[in-house]
């Protein structure tokens, strides 16, 4: 049994081994491929000074109306390093205070977007350090964005991904209206 498994183990060896030679001819030509998709994400930077007046929101305007199956994604500045780098943190972003927990968040529909704060905290309480000169990067990502595994809450990584410099924020501004309330 042991030299018939011999045999046929030699047998494959030969049968399988790369044989050399003169290339053969050219095949036909293949189908052309589709182009590549080029994900062009639109980008905002606004400054938001919260107010009582405006029931510490403020609404933006899109200057075009939005997709409707286009993602959303708004960071907030958080802190400056001491090297003058911004870290930006995704929102909802919570603060637990002594008083209760503040919360920077939004929402958005495909006419505007609402930056506010929330949580249990009265928010007339708060210092000027929570409320005024506040700082958000709005990244709106097209509904053909691929299928990829990104996590949205990475500024880096969404920055990185698609390709968008510091420069695409500071050129694009939004125009606030006055809350409704």
């Amino acid at each position: 049994m042991k030299r018939l498994s011999f045999v046929f183990s030699l047998f494959a060896l030969v049968l399988f081994q790369a044989c050399e030679g003169p290339p053969g001819p050219q095949g036909p030509p293949g189908l052309d491929g589709l182009d590549a998709v080029n994900i062009v994400a639109t980008t905002y930077e606004v400054s938001v000074d919260f107010t009582g007046e405006e029931n510490y929101e403020a609404i933006f305007d899109w200057p075009e109306e939005l997709v409707e199956s286009d993602v959303v994604q708004t960071y907030i500045q958080w802190e400056v390093d001491n090297n003058g780098n911004s870290i930006w943190r995704a929102l909802p972003q919570t603060v637990f205070l002594q008083e209760g927990p503040l919360v920077y968040n939004y929402d958005f529909t495909v006419f505007d977007i609402r930056l506010f704060l929330d949580g249990a905290i009265n928010p007339s309480i708060l210092g000027p350090e929570w409320t005024d000169n506040q700082v958000f990067r709005i990244v709106v990502i097209p509904s053909d964005f691929p299928d990829a595994r990104l996590d949205l809450t990475d500024y880096e990584a969404v920055t990185e991904f698609l390709g968008v410099t510091e420069e695409d924020f500071k050129n694009n501004t939004l125009q606030r209206k006055k809350s409704n309330n």
